[in-house]
């Protein structure tokens, strides 16, 4: 009897150890957001200042979208966990390699760990937006070896993921019908939810309210959208979970989706979110009063303490990075892209923010925006102010050869041939493709070559092509 009672209560020690350890473990697991270093700029700052600026916005956490070995360096005894990720281009060739697998890990993780705090390790980029079904289909596998490549050269405390866009729902409204797209689900998601699962790791989501609410500003409401309406809810006719902004509402549409794979508990990671700044004309709502109260207010949901959750995960902490560190002029694309910054490339803010989520009150007022109405008139594509030169043939080239006769007026004895003005034949061939096949897709960007204005280029007999919205 006596040896029972000692082993009942050795036990009961043991689970209170447990318990404390569990607590104290959950307490360091701070839901302060991190941020996004990309680095697809010419002009952004050193590796050393862009720590010192990530350390001037509180941030406690950063994602890198390589390993690049000046910026872990830079990050080398800082006490700023470290997010980095093995580039989509290796995730083949690496899913069917322990060798190769090991050399990443060896060439980019033992120079730096333990010293910088590389906490996370994604593999790839999206890759299940892609249309590579081989690149899809090595996804699971490269994570697995890079796992398996981690506690062979004894890394240790490092999760393993990989960044999904929303793309990889067929279904997420209600949140309650989230569901991961056909293509995927059992052949992809399925295993790679087993691994995290397995691994204790997370799912990580990219989560943009911007561009679910610029895509029908008409029925989604945009204080809905940045947190800031009042009166505007969505209840869930299935689960009767109420809403009362459009990011919970997108993060628990992955939340039933992996419920319905088995995982209902699996943790989520918030890889990425933000708002734009600046855009292009054909951009709704992309200004600095709309970024900064929507990550002001993400911001302040995700540092709450206590933790808010979701509806369908009340009172769970959200980890979360913010989208980004920098305006990055080489970013290609739209506008936007080029602008979801919290800080300029020469360092200074934005906009006034900071991540602890504790300042509740900044004192530069926001300018009033100007485009959260749909543009409307007439917009031209031309060549950038401060544009490559030596890169204007080659986007000039691309323009004028393909098809729709895009380029006949700046032939020799057309209206707008001007043989000594490159940047005239460029900025005429960019607004004429981009008028031609703007309706399937094609961009005013050229690789940043190309900017939009409002202001008619046209001259003389040379009438130059337009969007007209």
């Amino acid at each position: 009897m006596k040896m029972c009672y000692q082993l009942f209560i050795m036990s009961l020690l043991h689970l209170l150890a447990l318990s404390l350890l569990i607590s104290v473990s959950g307490a360091k697991f701070s839901g302060r957001p991190g941020i996004n270093y990309g680095q697809l700029g010419n002009n952004l700052p050193s590796p050393s200042d862009s720590v010192k600026l990530i350390k001037s916005l509180n941030a406690k956490r950063v994602k890198l979208y390589d390993a690049n070995p000046t910026i872990l360096a830079a990050l080398n005894a800082t006490d700023i966990a470290v997010s980095v990720m093995v580039p989509n281009q290796l995730i083949v060739n690496i899913s069917k390699s322990d060798s190769l697998s090991d050399d990443w890990i060896r060439s980019n993780i033992l120079p730096f760990y333990p010293d910088t705090k590389i906490r996370y390790l994604l593999v790839g980029n999206e890759i299940l937006s892609s249309t590579d079904s081989e690149l899809k289909s090595a996804l699971v596998p490269a994570m697995r070896k890079i796992q398996r490549s981690l506690k062979t050269l004894g890394v240790k405390k490092v999760k393993v993921g990989t960044s999904l866009a929303v793309d990889v729902l067929q279904s997420s409204f209600p949140p309650s019908s989230g569901e991961f797209r056909s293509d995927i689900s059992g052949s992809v998601m399925k295993p790679m939810l087993q691994f995290l699962n397995r691994t204790k790791s997370f799912l990580f989501v990219d989560v943009y309210p911007y561009f679910a609410w610029a895509q029908d500003p008409t029925h989604v409401d945009l204080g809905y959208a940045i947190f800031e309406s009042s009166n505007v809810t969505v209840t869930d006719p299935v689960t009767n979970l109420t809403y009362h902004n459009l990011f919970d509402q997108m993060i628990d549409s992955f939340v039933f989706a992996m419920k319905r794979l088995g995982y209902p508990d699996l943790r989520i990671w918030v890889a990425e979110t933000g708002w734009p700044n600046n855009g292009d004309y054909d951009q709704i709502g992309a200004n600095i009063y709309n970024a900064a109260t929507y990550n002001r207010n993400v911001i302040k949901k995700f540092a709450a303490e206590p933790p808010v959750g979701t509806p369908a995960r009340p009172g769970e902490v959200l980890p979360a990075f913010i989208f980004a560190l920098y305006n990055e002029n080489q970013k290609t694309g739209p506008g936007t892209e080029r602008h979801f910054g919290l800080l300029h490339p020469n360092g200074t803010q934005v906009y006034e923010i900071e991540l602890s989520g504790k300042t509740t009150e900044f004192k530069e007022s926001l300018p009033a925006p100007e485009n959260n109405e749909v543009y409307k008139g007439k917009i031209w594509c031309v060549v950038a102010k401060g544009a490559n030169w030596t890169q204007l043939g080659d986007a000039l080239s691309y323009a004028c050869s393909q098809g729709n006769n895009t380029c006949d007026p700046i032939k020799p004895g057309g209206p707008c041939h001007k043989p000594d003005l490159t940047i005239l034949h460029a900025s005429y061939a960019f607004s004429s493709y981009w008028a031609s096949f703007r309706k399937t897709g094609a961009t005013c960007s050229f690789n940043g070559l190309a900017t939009q204005t409002i202001k008619d280029p046209s001259y003389g007999r040379c009438e130059f092509p337009s969007v007209t919205l």
